[in-house]
């Protein structure tokens, strides 16, 4: 995984799970894996069954409702697995990333607004940057979404999450 190699990964993971089939860690990350070699609907097979193996995997529950924000579908169920991620680890500053995306997605523009950018309080991490600036754009704060965008890329300027926001909000 560290190397890029997403399919071998998922390969190896996908193999160790044929022996170990109920393995918290190794169900989660196959579910990251998944996604990332462009397999959604694996993650959900790997996080679903996660969670009846470990209902209250905080992680667990952000990464199936943040996909299906990012996804654009089932918002409700998004928003649902969300707020039960966000029960469990109220604090956590990418679990309330997922819920500011979420809520963006639902139209819900303030309340994504008033998460985001407690989630960019708390960690001022390159996505969070990028999901609160389209929040920002979105709501006609065009230059407070470019500072940021800038200010954020300055300081990660490999990120991909950001650049395509970069690439998407910026001329």
């Amino acid at each position: 995984r560290e190397a890029g190699r997403h399919n071998d990964a998922y390969i190896v993971l996908d193999s160790a799970l044929s022996v170990q089939p109920d393995n918290p860690e190794l169900l989660y990350e196959a579910g990251l894996t998944a996604e990332r070699i462009g397999k959604p609907e694996l993650l959900e097979i790997h996080l679903k069954h996660l969670l009846t193996v470990k209902p209250d995997h905080a992680h667990a529950l952000n990464a199936l409702g943040y996909s299906l924000a990012e996804r654009n579908i089932r918002l409700p169920e998004a928003h649902d697995l969300i707020t039960k991620a966000l029960r469990l680890a109220p604090e956590d500053p990418f679990i309330m990333d997922s819920m500011g995306w979420v809520l963006f997605r639902q139209g819900k523009l303030s309340e994504a607004l008033k998460t985001l950018e407690q989630a960019y309080k708390i960690k001022a991490d390159p996505e969070i940057a990028a999901h609160l600036s389209e929040v920002l754009w979105t709501l006609d704060r065009k230059d407070e979404a470019r500072q940021l965008l800038k200010e954020a890329s300055k300081a990660n300027p490999d990120n991909e999450v950001l650049a395509g926001a970069i690439k998407k909000l910026l001329p």
